[in-house]
């Protein structure tokens, strides 16, 4: 079986060597860019499966590189592994498509856990960033003010994605189809008023669906 190809994006090629000898007993290292617009023309000849991606590069910076990939290549795992704290990068680079927001200072075990739950369609958020974010969310009022018209299946279904877990692994959990979980999503966020998986995950903290970690 082949292993999971990755792209790593830096601008510190230092930081780049050591991600590499750090990954590639799991993992195998396509290569290495430094800068924005290079990584989109690397990624099409490479096509690799992930592409582990700092925000702060010359030329195109990581989120916008990001948006792009994913465009060119929706299945493509976008992993931001990044020295900024700031919640409104990590709310943009999920918003943009990335499976995962993780923290240079994090541990190596939480990098990697970043990167298997990201392979299994679950994603991942650096605790303290999570932490934030949930913050901001119990200061909006918007999602909360919505009236709640959800059947007992769609309030299981958001739970579950409010959790993190995907469509498949809903859809196993729940033992209903891949298509009726898919359903079951675009309705429920149709009756909210809904639009980002984000938004979601705030309406479900302020109705306690979940609990805020």
């Amino acid at each position: 079986m082949s292993r999971t190809r990755i792209l790593l994006a830096d601008d510190h090629t230092l930081f780049c060597s050591l991600l590499k000898d750090f990954l590639e007993p799991e993992y195998e290292v396509v290569g290495s860019v430094s800068d924005g617009q290079k990584l989109l023309q690397v990624a099409e000849t490479l096509r690799p499966d992930v592409v582990v991606i700092d925000i702060g590069m010359p030329s195109l910076n990581g989120l916008e590189a990001g948006r792009r990939l994913k465009r060119a290549n929706p299945k493509l795992t976008l992993i931001y592994l990044t020295m900024s704290n700031n919640i409104e990068y990590a709310r943009e680079a999920i918003q943009a498509g990335a499976s995962a927001f993780v923290l240079k200072n994090s541990q190596s075990a939480q990098f990697l856990q970043a990167i298997r739950n990201a392979l299994r369609g679950v994603s991942y958020i650096a605790p303290e960033i999570r932490q934030a974010m949930n913050d901001v969310f119990l200061r909006d009022p918007k999602a909360v003010d919505r009236p709640q018209h959800l059947t007992d299946r769609q309030l299981e279904v958001l739970q579950q994605l409010a959790e993190g877990h995907s469509l498949r692994e809903i859809s196993s959990s729940l033992q209903i189809s891949y298509r009726t979980v898919r359903f079951h999503k675009y309705r429920l966020m149709e009756e909210l008023g809904i639009t980002k998986n984000t938004e979601l995950v705030k309406y479900a903290m302020k109705r306690g669906i979940i609990s805020p970690t």
